[in-house]
């Protein structure tokens, strides 16, 4: 569900051995024309910049999926994902990239990158407003002039109304939404790394936090699954790689390896896709809101998922620079992610409740100290847990 792609230029210049595809890691710093070989330190960085970007997103996203904040606002309300969901997914994931890798076939690569590019504009600027808001309100004083306004958009007949769009906002969502406006345009007109990786942040963080496993058998079954895809369409066939080399989006993370040599203008790129971060980072979410239910004032269980999470990843980058090969991510993130926990609850004996907890049913689980708690760690989160 997501690629990193160690080596390769962005977004222009086109790669002439295997790249990353989703789920998969490939080291291919001399796969292009004319490219320098990439230093050690410099590979280093961005290895190391890409893990630690990959889990801003998993920390303050699973820590804001905990808010039992009933919103009122519908893009606020967290989208779970059931058994069947999970099982489908995979199917789904499986028609939708067989579906690009057809499109980038039949129709102009160009076109279709700009449509792309246009949809995720107006989405990225959505996403990235949301992720700025609670820093925002943490920003301005409490004596800052904040009006709130309401779209309010109804289909009506003689009989009855019904609402279609209700979104509520402030003066401050209102200077969010511009501040990501400018960052769209940039990223629109420039395609440059930093701006693909702030829309790549947000997507992550929003997905961490909007989409919630009903349960942790529903987690297993979706990450399993994703793992068989992963695998399949990474050693099975050239599908990914096809997409994955056509594929403009700001679905990934990037990171320079030569950026000690040549600053904000390098272009040997190290990449991450977002799958990785945001399938596993569910995950973890959901570990730390059953912790949350449990009433002990501990996080183990979210700690012992978020510390697996960054072996997989660094297992992952290792073997890759090993060997040289292409690794789907997911071969080593799930093992670790369901792994690790799971052994956890077999040494405290937490298995049964572990298995036994619905996320459904946490804002009855909840006291309110620990919401507050829990929101309280949100919006003012220390530098050094980051």
């Amino acid at each position: 569900m997501a690629k990193v792609d160690l080596g390769l230029p962005f977004p222009s210049e086109t790669p002439t051995q295997d790249i990353l595809t989703n789920g998969t890691i490939t080291d291919s710093s001399n796969a292009t024309v004319g490219k320098s070989v990439s230093t050690p330190e410099g590979s280093a960085l961005a290895y190391g910049s890409l893990l630690s970007m990959a889990l801003f997103p998993i920390f303050f996203g699973a820590l804001r999926s905990v808010s039992c904040a009933k919103s009122k606002n519908s893009s606020d309300m967290p989208e779970t994902i059931t058994s069947r969901d999970a099982a489908r997914f995979p199917l789904i994931a499986s028609c939708a990239l067989f579906g690009l890798y057809l499109f980038f076939k039949i129709f102009s690569q160009e076109y279709i990158n700009m449509l792309l590019s246009i949809y995720f504009f107006m989405l990225g600027i959505l996403a990235l407003s949301h992720t700025m808001s609670p820093f925002m309100n943490q920003a301005f004083p409490d004596t800052f002039p904040n009006k709130q306004y309401q779209l309010l958009f109804t289909q009506s007949t003689e009989e009855s109304r019904e609402e279609i769009i209700n979104y509520e906002f402030d003066t401050r969502d209102l200077l969010c939404i511009c501040i990501s406006t400018v960052i769209g345009v940039w990223y629109i007109l420039k395609k440059h790394w930093i701006a693909n990786n702030l829309f790549g942040l947000a997507f992550a963080l929003n997905g961490v936090e909007l989409l919630h496993l009903n349960n942790v058998c529903t987690g297993c079954i979706l990450l399993v699954g994703l793992f068989v895809y992963d695998v399949f369409w990474v050693f099975g066939t050239n599908v990914m790689v096809t997409v994955a080399k056509s594929f403009e989006a700001p679905v990934k993370l990037v990171f320079p390896q030569d950026l000690l040599e040549h600053g904000l203008d390098a272009s040997n790129f190290a990449m991450l896709g977002l799958g990785d971060i945001v399938i596993p980072g569910i995950f973890i979410a959901l570990l730390l809101r059953f912790d949350v239910s449990l009433k002990n004032n501990t996080r183990t269980y979210f700690y012992t998922s978020f510390l697996a999470y960054v072996f997989g990843l660094g297992l992952t980058i290792f073997v890759m620079h090993t060997f040289r090969h292409a690794q789907p991510a997911l071969l080593y993130l799930v093992p670790a992610c369901i792994g690790f926990p799971v052994a956890v609850a077999l040494v405290k004996g937490e298995l049964t409740e572990m298995l036994s907890y619905e996320s459904s049913a946490e804002g009855l689980r909840l006291s309110p100290d620990s919401c507050d708690e829990s929101l309280a760690k949100v919006d003012t989160p220390p530098a050094e847990e980051i």
